[in-house]
Protein backbone atom coordinates (compact mmCIF):
# COMPACT_ATOMS: atom_id res chain seq x y z
CA UNK A 1 0.00 0.00 0.00
CA UNK A 2 3.07 2.60 0.59
CA UNK A 3 4.86 1.40 -2.49
CA UNK A 4 1.45 2.05 -4.55
CA UNK A 5 1.08 5.56 -2.39
CA UNK A 6 4.54 6.53 -3.61
CA UNK A 7 4.56 5.77 -6.86
CA UNK A 8 1.44 8.10 -7.22
CA UNK A 9 2.98 10.87 -5.74
CA UNK A 10 5.98 9.91 -7.83
CA UNK A 11 3.87 10.18 -11.28
CA UNK A 12 2.42 13.38 -10.19
CA UNK A 13 5.60 15.23 -9.65
CA UNK A 14 7.03 13.81 -13.14
CA UNK A 15 4.00 14.84 -14.69
CA UNK A 16 4.18 18.84 -13.70
CA UNK A 17 7.31 19.73 -15.70
CA UNK A 18 6.02 17.33 -18.95
CA UNK A 19 3.25 20.10 -19.13
CA UNK A 20 5.63 22.76 -18.95
CA UNK A 21 8.01 21.62 -21.16
CA UNK A 22 6.36 18.47 -23.06
CA UNK A 23 8.77 18.71 -25.75
CA UNK A 24 11.97 17.69 -23.54
CA UNK A 25 9.84 15.07 -21.61
CA UNK A 26 10.82 12.39 -23.60
CA UNK A 27 14.61 12.90 -23.69
CA UNK A 28 14.52 13.56 -20.05
CA UNK A 29 12.55 10.54 -19.13
CA UNK A 30 15.03 8.24 -21.11
CA UNK A 31 18.05 9.71 -19.50
CA UNK A 32 16.48 9.23 -16.04
CA UNK A 33 15.67 5.26 -17.02
CA UNK A 34 19.79 4.76 -18.26
CA UNK A 35 20.68 6.39 -15.02
CA UNK A 36 18.76 4.03 -12.94
CA UNK A 37 19.91 1.30 -15.26
CA UNK A 38 23.41 2.29 -14.64
CA UNK A 39 22.98 2.08 -11.50
CA UNK A 40 21.20 -1.52 -10.96
CA UNK A 41 24.09 -2.87 -13.26
CA UNK A 42 26.86 -1.72 -10.43
CA UNK A 43 24.73 -3.17 -8.15
CA UNK A 44 24.95 -6.55 -9.81
CA UNK A 45 28.52 -6.79 -11.85
CA UNK A 46 31.25 -6.26 -9.59
CA UNK A 47 33.58 -5.26 -12.78
CA UNK A 48 32.59 -4.16 -16.22
CA UNK A 49 35.06 -5.31 -19.16
CA UNK A 50 35.07 -2.38 -21.66
CA UNK A 51 36.17 -2.64 -25.35
CA UNK A 52 38.81 -0.18 -26.75
CA UNK A 53 35.81 1.09 -28.72
CA UNK A 54 33.88 1.92 -25.69
CA UNK A 55 36.97 3.27 -23.77
CA UNK A 56 37.23 5.75 -27.15
CA UNK A 57 33.21 6.59 -27.32
CA UNK A 58 33.11 7.15 -23.32
CA UNK A 59 36.31 9.42 -23.28
CA UNK A 60 34.82 11.52 -26.10
CA UNK A 61 31.74 12.13 -24.12
CA UNK A 62 33.59 13.26 -21.12
CA UNK A 63 34.63 16.18 -22.99
CA UNK A 64 30.78 17.43 -23.01
CA UNK A 65 29.64 16.96 -19.12
CA UNK A 66 31.33 18.76 -16.05
CA UNK A 67 33.88 16.85 -14.67
CA UNK A 68 31.91 17.28 -10.79
CA UNK A 69 29.29 15.47 -12.38
CA UNK A 70 31.03 12.15 -13.50
CA UNK A 71 30.43 10.33 -10.92
CA UNK A 72 26.80 10.25 -11.25
CA UNK A 73 26.78 9.84 -15.26
CA UNK A 74 29.70 7.16 -15.87
CA UNK A 75 30.42 3.87 -14.66
CA UNK A 76 33.81 4.22 -13.97
CA UNK A 77 35.73 6.70 -11.74
CA UNK A 78 37.10 9.72 -12.69
CA UNK A 79 40.60 8.61 -12.45
CA UNK A 80 40.06 5.56 -14.79
CA UNK A 81 38.66 7.91 -17.38
CA UNK A 82 41.83 10.28 -17.55
CA UNK A 83 43.72 7.61 -17.50
CA UNK A 84 42.22 6.51 -20.57
CA UNK A 85 42.38 9.56 -22.27
CA UNK A 86 46.11 9.85 -21.70
CA UNK A 87 46.63 6.55 -23.47
CA UNK A 88 44.46 7.66 -26.81
CA UNK A 89 46.49 10.78 -26.41
CA UNK A 90 50.44 8.72 -26.22
CA UNK A 91 48.91 6.55 -29.48
CA UNK A 92 47.87 9.28 -31.13
CA UNK A 93 51.28 10.93 -31.02
CA UNK A 94 53.69 7.48 -30.74
CA UNK A 95 56.15 7.10 -33.71
CA UNK A 96 58.04 4.39 -32.34
CA UNK A 97 55.94 1.41 -34.68
CA UNK A 98 57.55 3.88 -37.62
CA UNK A 99 60.44 2.77 -39.57
CA UNK A 100 63.39 5.22 -38.14
CA UNK A 101 64.96 7.57 -40.82
CA UNK A 102 68.65 5.48 -41.99
CA UNK A 103 69.72 2.93 -43.88
CA UNK A 104 66.76 -0.04 -44.18
CA UNK A 105 67.54 -3.00 -42.32
CA UNK A 106 69.79 -5.85 -43.44
CA UNK A 107 68.06 -8.45 -45.44
CA UNK A 108 67.40 -12.05 -43.25
CA UNK A 109 68.80 -13.96 -46.24
CA UNK A 110 71.56 -11.91 -46.08
CA UNK A 111 72.47 -12.06 -42.12
CA UNK A 112 71.82 -15.93 -42.56
CA UNK A 113 74.42 -16.01 -45.23
CA UNK A 114 77.34 -13.94 -43.35
CA UNK A 115 76.30 -16.04 -40.39
CA UNK A 116 76.87 -19.33 -42.92
CA UNK A 117 79.89 -18.15 -44.18
CA UNK A 118 81.40 -17.51 -40.67
CA UNK A 119 80.30 -20.64 -39.42
CA UNK A 120 81.92 -22.92 -42.22
CA UNK A 121 84.97 -20.73 -42.12
CA UNK A 122 86.15 -20.39 -38.60
CA UNK A 123 89.41 -18.33 -39.65
CA UNK A 124 87.67 -15.67 -41.62
CA UNK A 125 87.14 -12.23 -40.75
CA UNK A 126 84.23 -9.47 -41.42
CA UNK A 127 86.26 -7.88 -44.05
CA UNK A 128 86.81 -11.87 -45.88
CA UNK A 129 83.46 -12.48 -45.40
CA UNK A 130 83.03 -9.13 -47.12
CA UNK A 131 85.27 -9.34 -50.30
CA UNK A 132 83.25 -13.51 -50.23
CA UNK A 133 79.55 -11.06 -50.62
CA UNK A 134 80.98 -8.25 -53.00
CA UNK A 135 82.52 -11.17 -55.35
CA UNK A 136 79.06 -12.36 -55.54
CA UNK A 137 77.68 -9.33 -56.58
CA UNK A 138 75.74 -8.12 -53.29
CA UNK A 139 76.62 -4.36 -52.04
CA UNK A 140 76.91 -4.04 -48.36
CA UNK A 141 79.24 -2.05 -45.87
CA UNK A 142 81.95 -3.93 -43.98
CA UNK A 143 81.03 -2.58 -40.60
CA UNK A 144 77.16 -4.20 -41.26
CA UNK A 145 79.23 -7.42 -41.94
CA UNK A 146 80.82 -6.91 -38.44
CA UNK A 147 77.98 -5.39 -36.81
CA UNK A 148 75.73 -8.69 -37.82
CA UNK A 149 78.86 -11.02 -36.69
CA UNK A 150 79.29 -8.98 -33.13
CA UNK A 151 74.92 -9.45 -32.64
CA UNK A 152 75.50 -13.31 -33.05
CA UNK A 153 78.20 -13.15 -30.78
CA UNK A 154 80.99 -14.41 -33.46
CA UNK A 155 84.50 -13.19 -31.88
CA UNK A 156 86.82 -11.97 -34.52
CA UNK A 157 88.81 -13.90 -36.40
CA UNK A 158 92.74 -13.35 -36.04
CA UNK A 159 93.40 -10.23 -38.27
CA UNK A 160 96.56 -10.44 -40.98
CA UNK A 161 99.11 -8.02 -40.99
CA UNK A 162 99.36 -6.16 -44.39
CA UNK A 163 102.56 -5.34 -46.02
CA UNK A 164 103.75 -1.47 -45.74
CA UNK A 165 106.78 -1.21 -47.92
CA UNK A 166 105.55 1.39 -50.12
CA UNK A 167 107.92 3.04 -52.06
CA UNK A 168 109.32 1.51 -54.85
CA UNK A 169 106.31 -1.05 -55.21
CA UNK A 170 103.24 1.02 -55.30
CA UNK A 171 104.70 3.44 -57.82
CA UNK A 172 105.79 0.27 -60.62
CA UNK A 173 103.27 -1.87 -59.20
CA UNK A 174 101.38 -2.60 -62.67
CA UNK A 175 104.99 -3.35 -64.25
CA UNK A 176 106.29 -6.00 -61.27
CA UNK A 177 106.50 -9.63 -60.74
CA UNK A 178 108.17 -11.37 -57.59
CA UNK A 179 109.32 -14.59 -56.94
CA UNK A 180 110.34 -16.56 -54.07
CA UNK A 181 110.78 -19.97 -52.12
CA UNK A 182 108.50 -21.51 -49.67
CA UNK A 183 109.01 -25.23 -47.97
CA UNK A 184 106.97 -27.75 -46.54
CA UNK A 185 107.93 -30.45 -44.34
CA UNK A 186 105.86 -33.63 -45.52
CA UNK A 187 104.21 -36.66 -43.34
CA UNK A 188 107.88 -38.34 -43.26
CA UNK A 189 109.76 -34.69 -42.12
CA UNK A 190 111.29 -34.83 -45.73
CA UNK A 191 111.79 -31.14 -46.69
CA UNK A 192 110.03 -29.72 -50.07
CA UNK A 193 110.16 -26.51 -51.45
CA UNK A 194 107.56 -24.80 -54.00
CA UNK A 195 109.02 -22.10 -56.30
CA UNK A 196 105.95 -19.16 -56.63
CA UNK A 197 105.36 -16.07 -58.42
CA UNK A 198 102.94 -12.93 -57.98
CA UNK A 199 101.66 -10.37 -60.34
CA UNK A 200 102.23 -7.22 -58.22
CA UNK A 201 98.98 -5.77 -60.67
CA UNK A 202 97.04 -8.28 -60.81
CA UNK A 203 97.57 -10.00 -57.81
CA UNK A 204 97.66 -13.02 -59.96
CA UNK A 205 99.72 -16.45 -58.53
CA UNK A 206 101.51 -18.65 -60.57
CA UNK A 207 103.76 -21.78 -59.13
CA UNK A 208 106.89 -22.38 -61.04
CA UNK A 209 107.51 -26.03 -59.77
CA UNK A 210 107.56 -27.95 -56.39
CA UNK A 211 111.28 -30.12 -55.79
CA UNK A 212 113.06 -31.23 -52.78
CA UNK A 213 116.46 -30.06 -54.20
CA UNK A 214 115.60 -26.62 -55.11
CA UNK A 215 119.61 -26.11 -57.14
CA UNK A 216 120.32 -23.03 -59.07
CA UNK A 217 120.13 -25.05 -62.35
CA UNK A 218 116.96 -26.52 -61.21
CA UNK A 219 115.35 -22.88 -60.80
CA UNK A 220 116.62 -21.35 -63.69
CA UNK A 221 114.79 -24.30 -66.28
CA UNK A 222 111.94 -23.89 -63.85
CA UNK A 223 111.73 -19.86 -64.99
CA UNK A 224 112.53 -21.38 -68.72
CA UNK A 225 109.14 -23.25 -68.65
CA UNK A 226 107.26 -20.89 -66.82
CA UNK A 227 108.23 -18.19 -69.68
CA UNK A 228 107.38 -21.02 -72.64
CA UNK A 229 103.62 -20.63 -72.30
CA UNK A 230 103.42 -17.21 -70.83
CA UNK A 231 103.41 -13.80 -72.08
CA UNK A 232 105.60 -11.23 -70.13
CA UNK A 233 106.09 -8.54 -72.46
CA UNK A 234 103.71 -5.71 -70.08
CA UNK A 235 106.39 -7.15 -67.41
CA UNK A 236 109.64 -4.73 -66.67
CA UNK A 237 110.65 -6.19 -63.42
CA UNK A 238 111.14 -8.82 -61.60
CA UNK A 239 111.57 -8.94 -57.95
CA UNK A 240 113.58 -11.95 -55.56
CA UNK A 241 115.68 -11.75 -52.09
CA UNK A 242 119.52 -12.80 -52.85
CA UNK A 243 119.31 -16.46 -51.80
CA UNK A 244 121.29 -19.20 -53.74
CA UNK A 245 119.09 -20.73 -56.06
CA UNK A 246 118.60 -17.60 -57.52
CA UNK A 247 121.96 -17.57 -59.87
CA UNK A 248 123.16 -15.03 -63.08
CA UNK A 249 121.73 -17.69 -65.43
CA UNK A 250 117.85 -17.69 -64.04
CA UNK A 251 118.28 -14.03 -63.70
CA UNK A 252 119.60 -13.76 -67.79
CA UNK A 253 116.47 -16.28 -68.52
CA UNK A 254 114.12 -13.22 -67.75
CA UNK A 255 116.41 -10.22 -68.96
CA UNK A 256 116.26 -12.51 -72.42
CA UNK A 257 112.50 -11.42 -72.32
CA UNK A 258 113.23 -7.72 -71.54
CA UNK A 259 112.96 -7.87 -67.87
CA UNK A 260 114.92 -6.07 -65.54
CA UNK A 261 115.80 -8.21 -62.05
CA UNK A 262 115.73 -6.17 -58.81
CA UNK A 263 117.27 -8.19 -55.81
CA UNK A 264 116.06 -7.00 -52.83
CA UNK A 265 118.30 -6.29 -49.99
CA UNK A 266 119.89 -8.37 -47.43
CA UNK A 267 117.65 -9.14 -44.70
CA UNK A 268 114.97 -7.48 -46.03
CA UNK A 269 111.55 -9.24 -46.12
CA UNK A 270 109.67 -6.32 -46.36
CA UNK A 271 111.24 -5.34 -49.40
CA UNK A 272 109.51 -8.25 -51.35
CA UNK A 273 106.22 -8.27 -49.33
CA UNK A 274 104.03 -9.23 -52.01
CA UNK A 275 105.65 -12.54 -52.05
CA UNK A 276 105.48 -12.91 -48.35
CA UNK A 277 102.39 -12.29 -47.82
CA UNK A 278 100.77 -14.93 -50.56
CA UNK A 279 103.53 -17.35 -48.71
CA UNK A 280 101.66 -16.65 -45.40
CA UNK A 281 98.51 -16.91 -46.95
CA UNK A 282 99.49 -20.58 -48.04
CA UNK A 283 100.26 -21.50 -44.66
CA UNK A 284 97.40 -20.08 -43.11
CA UNK A 285 94.74 -21.33 -45.47
CA UNK A 286 96.43 -24.50 -47.01
CA UNK A 287 99.68 -25.93 -45.47
CA UNK A 288 98.75 -25.62 -42.13
CA UNK A 289 95.92 -27.49 -42.35
CA UNK A 290 96.98 -29.88 -44.28
CA UNK A 291 99.48 -33.34 -43.99
CA UNK A 292 101.21 -33.00 -47.18
CA UNK A 293 102.58 -36.66 -48.56
CA UNK A 294 104.65 -36.17 -51.38
CA UNK A 295 106.24 -33.93 -53.90
CA UNK A 296 102.97 -34.77 -55.84
CA UNK A 297 100.73 -34.05 -53.72
CA UNK A 298 102.13 -30.91 -52.63
CA UNK A 299 102.23 -29.82 -56.51
CA UNK A 300 98.00 -30.52 -56.92
CA UNK A 301 97.45 -29.22 -53.88
CA UNK A 302 99.13 -26.09 -54.43
CA UNK A 303 98.20 -26.16 -57.90
CA UNK A 304 94.15 -26.56 -57.28
CA UNK A 305 94.67 -23.74 -54.33
CA UNK A 306 96.43 -21.00 -56.93
CA UNK A 307 93.19 -21.98 -59.08
CA UNK A 308 91.12 -20.91 -56.29
CA UNK A 309 93.17 -17.95 -55.23
CA UNK A 310 93.40 -16.63 -59.17
CA UNK A 311 89.17 -17.04 -60.09
CA UNK A 312 87.57 -17.12 -56.06
CA UNK A 313 89.12 -15.34 -53.37
CA UNK A 314 88.95 -11.45 -53.10
CA UNK A 315 91.35 -9.29 -52.49
CA UNK A 316 91.53 -6.36 -50.66
CA UNK A 317 93.63 -4.43 -52.91
CA UNK A 318 91.32 -4.82 -55.69
CA UNK A 319 88.09 -3.35 -53.87
CA UNK A 320 87.67 -6.81 -52.73
CA UNK A 321 87.19 -8.78 -56.11
CA UNK A 322 89.49 -11.94 -57.21
CA UNK A 323 92.11 -11.68 -60.09
CA UNK A 324 89.74 -12.31 -62.58
CA UNK A 325 86.98 -10.22 -61.83
CA UNK A 326 89.50 -7.43 -61.66
CA UNK A 327 90.63 -7.91 -65.23
CA UNK A 328 86.88 -8.23 -66.94
CA UNK A 329 85.02 -6.13 -64.38
CA UNK A 330 82.86 -6.56 -61.28
CA UNK A 331 80.12 -8.49 -61.53
CA UNK A 332 76.15 -6.81 -61.63
CA UNK A 333 74.72 -5.65 -58.48
CA UNK A 334 72.41 -8.68 -57.55
CA UNK A 335 70.11 -8.92 -54.70
CA UNK A 336 71.10 -12.29 -52.35
CA UNK A 337 67.78 -11.90 -50.60
CA UNK A 338 65.95 -13.11 -53.54
CA UNK A 339 68.82 -15.72 -54.94
CA UNK A 340 70.36 -18.90 -53.74
CA UNK A 341 74.17 -18.86 -52.50
CA UNK A 342 75.33 -22.56 -53.73
CA UNK A 343 78.73 -23.73 -51.42
CA UNK A 344 81.25 -25.40 -53.72
CA UNK A 345 83.92 -27.28 -51.78
CA UNK A 346 87.71 -27.55 -52.91
CA UNK A 347 90.80 -29.72 -51.59
CA UNK A 348 88.82 -32.05 -49.73
CA UNK A 349 86.68 -29.50 -48.20
CA UNK A 350 89.06 -27.28 -46.68
CA UNK A 351 88.34 -24.53 -48.92
CA UNK A 352 84.76 -22.82 -50.07
CA UNK A 353 83.75 -20.92 -52.69
CA UNK A 354 80.22 -19.63 -53.01
CA UNK A 355 78.52 -18.87 -56.01
CA UNK A 356 75.23 -17.78 -57.03
CA UNK A 357 72.59 -20.77 -58.29
CA UNK A 358 71.66 -20.39 -61.75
Amino acid sequence: MLLSTVYAVTRRLLSLPALLLRSEVSTKAELLVLRHENAVLRRQVPRVRYEPADRLWLAALSSLIPRRRWAKIFPITPATLLAWHRQLVAKKWDYSQRRSPGRPPTATAVRALVLRMAADNPTWGHRRIHGELTRLGHTIAASTVWNILHRAGIDPAPRRNGPTWKQFLAAQAERIVAVDFLHVDTVNLKRLYALVMIEHSSRRAHLLGVTAHPTGPWTTQAARNFLMGTDMTNIKFLVHDRAGQFIDAFDAVFADSGLRVLKSPPQAPKANAHCERIIGTLRRELLDRTLVLDERHLRRILTQYLEHYNTARPHRSLEQLCPSQAETGPPSPVDLAGHQVRRRTILGGLINEYQIAG
